[in-house]
């Protein structure tokens, strides 16, 4: 990494603080504010060294769209490991080259969590669309898991499917979020694999 000058690090940090916080890039005038320039010429500069020194980047015209394209050392990402089904079953979430994704809020950003894109309609009343990104933690142990809550679950000789969560004995319902979809339903609960529970989504656009 190009080493920064005490200016750039300083809307650097502030850039990781903020985008970390809340998902997406703030305004030019917020960054002047959040720094006490006077204007916003002195964001810009150095916005531009950030830029050339390969730290961030944007769409020409757009600042919103910044992104951020190197963080410090150690810092924490999660990797979009493939596609998953919202619709039926499937023999496995669909695999592609692992794709770092780090503007993401840092509650997202634990270690272990993992995105996939969804696939299908299935949980469209759970406000989860096609193509959008939801991000899964591990849990190994369903009785760990509260009633209704989303997850990317593999049903012994089936598949993967991503649906509500419900267990009464030994008995697991997979429950869509989308009535044109049946309920999946299966008596022995040793059958069902949770593979990850939702714990953010976010969406493209």
């Amino acid at each position: 990494m190009i080493p920064l000058n005490p200016r750039e690090k300083k809307l650097f940090d502030w850039l990781l603080s903020y985008v970390d916080e809340h998902g997406y890039a703030p305004s030019i005038r917020q960054m002047a504010a959040a720094l006490e320039f006077r204007s916003n010429s002195p964001v810009q500069l150095h916005l531009e060294r950030l830029k050339n020194k390969g730290y961030v980047s944007w769409e020409k015209g757009r600042m919103r769209t910044l992104q951020i394209l190197q963080r410090p050392e150690g810092s924490q990402g999660v990797y979009l490991l493939g596609t998953i089904a919202a619709g039926g079953v499937v023999e496995s979430f669909t695999e592609h080259e692992p794709e770092l994704l780090v503007d993401l809020p840092q509650k997202f950003r634990k270690p272990g969590n993992y995105a996939l894109r969804v696939i299908g309609e299935s949980m469209i009343n759970a406000h989860i669309c096609p193509d959008d990104i939801v991000i899964l933690r591990p849990e190994a142990d369903p009785q760990q898991l509260k009633p209704g809550c989303i997850v990317a679950a593999r049903v012994e000789g089936e598949g993967v499917t991503l649906k509500h969560f419900y267990q009464k004995g030994s008995q697991i319902t997979l429950m869509p979020a989308n009535p044109a979809y049946p309920a999946i339903e299966v008596e022995d609960a040793s059958r069902v694999q949770i593979q990850g529970v939702l714990v953010g989504m976010f969406r493209d656009y």
